[in-house]
């Protein structure tokens, strides 16, 4: 573990952000390879998942950004970018077309009313739910703490496992190939090593955008878990399950960043 810290210190903050978030992308197609064999899974089993996905988030908005966000810039710097965060994601729910990710075969259109494909409005959503995922990687790489940025990182793989099974095995219910379902599935993570680069370069670009940037990246991502996951995950009434995997998710990551930060 020493010599994997001693590596990364070596490196510069955007090379880590780049290696860390095409990590975060990897997970998502690791927990997609089950498409490729199964058309279902225990939709009580998804529930629990997507909620687990659902307290990584919310715990990593919370002790992996807003928290380091408040001790870098105080709480009024902080506060501005967690509701610009938040606030640009409602805007961009409202102008942009887009399925929810989660469950898209459950999902009707949102924003403008378009007669575009179905894959190509998931492709917009999936970029648009994590963008800040990969951006929040980035900026905790760029604030050079490798220990909470570590931590972060595999918080955010660790919730990516599900997310791209949930999107997959929709599309291959519906009779789309196992190829073309395993593209979609992983692909929804594949704007996070972009997001994560972009992320670092702001930070050591200007270390006044440190406090602003992981509290923008916590709004939007609490927006995603309120706006999305939750209701998402409840819609069939399994709201036990889908709330134990949410403290078991919130659990993990809290324990992470307080061991790794």
């Amino acid at each position: 573990m020493l010599d994997w810290f001693s590596s990364f210190s070596t490196r510069s903050p955007v090379l880590n952000a780049l290696i860390a978030t095409t990590g975060t992308y990897a997970l998502t197609a690791l927990g997609t390879l089950p498409v490729l064999f199964f058309r279902t899974a225990p939709r009580r089993l998804m529930d629990a998942m997507m909620g687990f996905a659902g307290g990584v988030m919310v715990a990593a908005s919370c002790w992996s950004l807003l928290v380091p966000a408040i001790a870098a810039g105080g709480v009024q710097a902080s506060a501005i970018g967690l509701l610009a965060g938040a606030s640009f994601f409602s805007i961009a729910d409202q102008l942009l077309p887009h399925l929810h990710a989660e469950f898209p075969d459950e999902a009707t259109l949102e924003g403008p009313r378009v007669h575009w494909r179905r894959p190509f409005l998931l492709m917009l959503a999936m970029t648009l739910h994590n963008f800040p995922e990969g951006m929040a990687v980035g900026v905790s790489f760029g604030s050079g703490d490798l220990g909470a940025a570590t931590a972060l990182a595999i918080g955010i793989g660790l919730q990516n496992i599900p997310e791209g099974l949930a999107i997959a095995l929709p599309l291959r219910r519906g009779g789309m190939s196992r190829g073309r379902a395993f593209f979609w599935g992983q692909l929804s993570a594949a704007v996070e090593p972009v997001a994560g680069v972009v992320g670092a370069v702001l930070v050591l670009a200007s270390s006044a955008f440190l406090p602003y940037g992981m509290a923008a990246a916590a709004g939007a991502m609490l927006y995603v878990v309120v706006e999305e996951l939750i209701p998402e995950t409840v819609r069939s009434g399994t709201t036990d399950v889908a709330t134990l995997g949410f403290i078991g998710g919130f659990a993990v990551m809290m324990s992470l960043d307080n061991a790794l930060g």
